[in-house]
């Protein structure tokens, strides 16, 4: 290894006297006329650094070192002068840092300080809240390390314990509301449940009202609609009756004929008058009179149909 040594270092030449390893030789250049001393050793660290304080001019002694910033004790300043001017110092430098981590590495920064005062100082390149809701779903979902078969465990325990107590308030409920479980129950109390059980009733019964109209409206229309169906079959009726007179008695003894009504009506008592309507001949039953005809007879007899 090579180190050039300028003609300033020339006073230290004696140190090949106590370092015989070190071989010195002489060099010039022709551009410039000025020699240079080139040492030529092993690679070693200390000897290097020695050249380079030899050729800067200063001391070679590897002892001496620059005077720096003394390090500060880490703790708590009891001057409150002081404490507030360190802290109104640091402070900035702690926000300034803040903001240029945000900047330079795109990072999503929070920071809180609170003084000793209970003064707040803040700063976010987003929104505090909403970085604080951040750390929070991280932390849970950290602190979430068991397996899934014990947290569905956990949360159907939990749901299960609430529906219980859901079910034992509603049971305690319908019991006040049958009277069972008032005896404790203070005077107001029980007017609250007498307005309860009177609302109750109010909509049961407007909902019964409610369902019974329906019907009713209901029956109304299919009463109209059968009225007219059977309308509209005695005028069918009666139309075929002009058409065909032939068939004239046996259509009205069908349902909806002239005599039909007549002859299902239920039979009369002895303190109605008779109506003649009622029975047939049996003459006029029969073709031929000729059995029931009799010269002695002045009248027939009367058949009466049910």
């Amino acid at each position: 290894m090579y180190i050039p040594i300028s003609s300033r270092a020339q006073p230290y030449l004696p140190l090949s006297a106590t370092s015989p390893n070190l071989i010195l030789t002489t060099k010039s250049f022709p551009k410039k006329n000025n020699p240079f001393l080139f040492v030529h050793l092993p690679i070693s660290p200390t000897a290097a650094n020695m050249s380079y304080q030899m050729e800067l001019g200063g001391d070679s002694s590897p002892q001496r070192k620059t005077a720096g910033r003394g390090k500060i004790e880490i703790k708590r300043i009891e001057n409150t002068t002081n404490r507030q001017v360190t802290f109104c110092k640091r402070r900035n430098g702690l926000l300034k840092k803040a903001y240029e981590l945000s900047v330079l590495c795109d990072a999503e920064v929070a920071l809180i300080v609170f003084s000793s005062r209970g003064r707040l100082y803040e700063y976010s390149n987003n929104s505090v809240k909403g970085t604080i809701e951040r750390y929070k779903k991280a932390i849970s979902d950290n602190s979430n390390t068991g397996s899934v078969a014990e947290i569905n465990a956990q949360y159907y325990q939990q749901e299960s314990a609430k529906l219980r107590q859901k079910i034992i308030s509603i049971q305690n409920s319908n019991r006040k509301l049958m009277g069972e479980t008032i005896g404790s129950m203070s005077p107001k109390e029980l007017k609250n449940l007498e307005g309860r059980l009177d609302k109750s009733v109010n909509r049961i019964r407007s909902k019964k009202n409610e369902l019974l109209f329906a019907e009713i409206d209901y029956m109304q229309k299919k009463e109209v609609d059968l009225h007219n169906d059977n309308q509209l079959l005695r005028a069918k009726i009666a139309e075929n009756e002009r058409n065909n007179p032939s068939i004239l008695p046996s259509m009205n003894l069908m349902p909806g004929g002239s005599n039909y009504e007549q002859i299902m009506r239920p039979p009369q008592t002895h303190s109605q008058p008779f109506d003649s309507r009622n029975y047939f001949q049996v003459a006029a039953l029969q073709p031929n009179n000729q059995h029931y005809s009799s010269a002695g007879r002045q009248d027939q007899t009367a058949l009466q149909l049910v």
